[in-house]
């Protein structure tokens, strides 16, 4: 394995360029497929360093190479699209645009990926094959990582193992998390329409109320998780948003509502979807009125990290943090589209610990307020830089 106490140097070396460049991308949020200015500024940093890449790949993605070009190949993912929130955060970087925001950290990630590819072209004689640097658009809601793998990232040369990083705000700054197997849930979006008979809210009897239906439908869809799932295992449903009527005194027609499904795996998830349409519609009918569900979007399969690529990913930032920084940590049921490329090639998704309570970066994930520790972000050009190294040795030898 390579000097982890040179490569933790170099990163804090360029610690400083790094979060430039994060503040430059948090303050010019882009949402998914609209990302022109991020992947202009990752292009263009590529370049400076004299790094060739593929784009576009997915409309605004980018795909850098270091290394031989042929195989053993390891692939390193940031994404690079932000979210629909209007930032909150006290920080002298803030958002330049209102109602959108980097609430997901997908700026750190650019940012440190564009770091450990800066690191990775100084040591390109050691690069014992090919190292993918995988700028991925799209990640919430967009299915940016399907594209992505539909365009061939994962081949010319075939990817024999890839990583991806994440921020993760309930980790301290310092550490590192992950586990085998499961990590991140299956999930995919809900809609349900529900539809009645307006009228005179001082009627009701003359009308067929979409409203109270909905009502009960929320309420029996909650027993999806509560009497229908093991509770040894884990099923979210949330329903996130109900739009229905103008007025006071107006029973509206229609009832419109939104929501996720989340599992631990991809059969988990089709139960549950399967038996919310059951509900929705016979609950609608129960009530004379009428639901039409569906399932926008991709359904994104789980997150599942290969036994292989953790044991790496542990010694790897055991050497650089010490081992009891490296945690074992539960699943979550956030779902990540970082699971298309592991549903091809083995593949390992850490958790970056960002959280720091004096500098008040303790929000999670989608929050308005949410910060992060960039102390981290050296140890995240640490680590990208750590496990393509350790990779190709590994498959190389």
């Amino acid at each position: 394995m390579h000097n982890t106490d040179q490569l933790i140097t170099e990163a804090q070396g360029i610690r400083d360029w790094v979060v430039q460049r994060r503040r430059q991308l948090h303050r010019q949020p882009e949402l998914m497929y609209e990302e022109v200015r991020t992947s202009q500024l990752v292009r263009e940093t590529l370049e400076e360093s004299g790094i060739p890449f593929r784009h576009p790949i997915a409309e605004t993605g980018v795909v850098g190479t270091i290394g031989t070009g042929d195989g053993p190949c390891v692939a390193l993912r940031a994404d690079m699209d932000a979210l629909p929130i209007h930032e909150e955060a006290d920080v002298p970087f803030r958002s330049e645009v209102d109602g959108k925001m980097h609430a997901c950290g997908h700026d750190c990630h650019t940012a440190m990926l564009l770091g450990a590819a800066r690191i990775l072209k100084q040591h390109e004689s050691e690069v014992r094959g090919t190292v993918k640097l995988v700028f991925q658009p799209a990640e919430e809601g967009g299915a940016g990582g399907l594209r992505m793998r539909e365009e061939g990232v994962l081949e010319s040369p075939r990817v024999d193992r890839i990583f991806g990083l994440h921020v993760w705000p309930s980790l301290d700054t310092g550490t590192v998390g992950a586990r085998e197997g499961v990590f991140l849930a299956a999930a995919s979006f809900l809609n349900i329409q529900v539809r009645g008979t307006g009228g005179h809210a001082a009627m009701p009897h003359q009308t067929v109320d979409p409203v109270t239906t909905s009502a009960k439908i929320v309420t029996e869809l909650q027993t999806l998780v509560s009497r229908e799932i093991d509770p040894l295992d884990s099923a979210v449903v949330s329903i996130t948003s109900i739009h229905c009527g103008q007025a006071y005194n107006v029973i509206p027609e229609s009832v419109e509502m939104q929501g996720t499904i989340r599992a631990l795996s991809m059969p988990g998830l089709r139960r549950l979807q399967d038996r919310a349409r059951e509900i929705a519609t016979g609950v609608a009918a129960a009530n004379r009125c009428e639901a039409v569900i569906d399932y926008p979007g991709h359904d994104y399969p789980p997150t599942i990290n290969d036994a292989g690529a953790w044991k790496l990913a542990q010694q790897v930032a055991a050497k650089m943090l010490g081992e009891s920084q490296v945690l074992e940590i539960e699943p979550t049921m956030g779902g990540e589209d970082f699971a298309y490329y592991t549903e091809q090639v083995p593949g390992c998704f850490v958790g970056l610990g960002v959280r720091n309570e004096a500098e008040g970066a303790v929000f999670g994930p989608h929050h308005p307020r949410f910060k992060v520790d960039e102390d981290a972000l050296a140890t995240g050009v640490a680590l990208h830089v750590g496990y393509a190294l350790a990779t190709l040795d590994e498959i190389g030898s």
